[in-house]
């Protein structure tokens, strides 16, 4: 069966994400979009995790807690997580390893930390949009190790993204699926790189603003609708 999804998700914790995308507000215009499965993937951070998967659950939407990390090379990787645990357990590790930076909102914009109730519990101090002290080459056994699953982010775009920052696309990084944004002509680039043959291209929002929830369109073939079910669909070759 056909499930609907979008796997790039920003809340208002994420620096560059608007203030209306709080976790009720961004769960619910997922399923006023009618999407199965959304991830909230914040900059190197999962602290607003628990309040969108308890909008998720009250709501009828699976939400996969997740992060779009940001490695040492300046590429971002989407990292999504079964438990919520295991996601803050992660987004502690990464805490450590990101620069202590402090935010300034007048030029970056609010960090907010919401709750279960979607009210700002505080903001959060440290700038997100740093880059971590974690290779490419160390993300996926690191996620590995917390039972997730990770692809790069974007990789058609031409900052941010793996193949801008490092040029190329290597399978020494152990990845099995790859981000692009809806419109780029992923056999072009099956063409240009080789070593994305096979791999699952997934197309989802990275959506900053509610209007942009869902606008790429992703679907996935799954048995359920299982977090069982995606790890299957985006670690096997196609």
């Amino acid at each position: 069966m056909k499930y609907r999804y979008d796997f790039h998700l920003h809340s208002c914790l994420s620096p560059c994400g608007d203030n209306d995308m709080t976790p009720y507000n961004l769960v619910n215009m997922a399923k006023i979009m009618g999407l199965d499965v959304i991830a909230l993937t914040d900059h190197n951070t999962a602290l607003n995790c628990p309040a969108a998967v308890k909008a998720g659950e009250e709501a009828g939407i699976l939400v996969l807690p997740g992060m779009e990390l940001c490695v040492s090379e300046e590429a971002h990787i989407v990292c999504l997580f079964g438990e919520t645990e295991a996601a803050l357990e992660f987004s502690r590790c990464v805490e450590e390893r990101i620069p202590d930076i402090p935010n300034r909102p007048e030029i970056f914009g609010e960090q907010r930390l919401m709750n279960g109730e979607d009210a700002v519990t505080g903001l959060y101090e440290k700038l997100l949009l740093t880059a971590a002290d974690i290779s490419v080459e160390e993300v996926r056994p690191l996620v590995d190790s917390y039972d997730g699953l990770c692809f790069p982010a974007h990789i058609d775009r031409d900052s941010y993204s793996v193949i801008s920052a490092l040029g190329a696309f290597s399978a020494a990084w152990g990845f099995t699926a790859a981000e692009m944004t809806r419109d780029a002509d992923a056999a072009a680039y099956i063409e240009r790189y080789p070593v994305l043959e096979g791999l699952r291209i997934l197309r989802s929002s990275d959506a900053h603003y509610l209007e942009n929830i869902g606008c790429a369109g992703g679907e996935l073939e799954l048995n359920c609708l299982k977090w069982e079910s995606i790890v299957c669909s985006l670690t096997k070759k196609e």
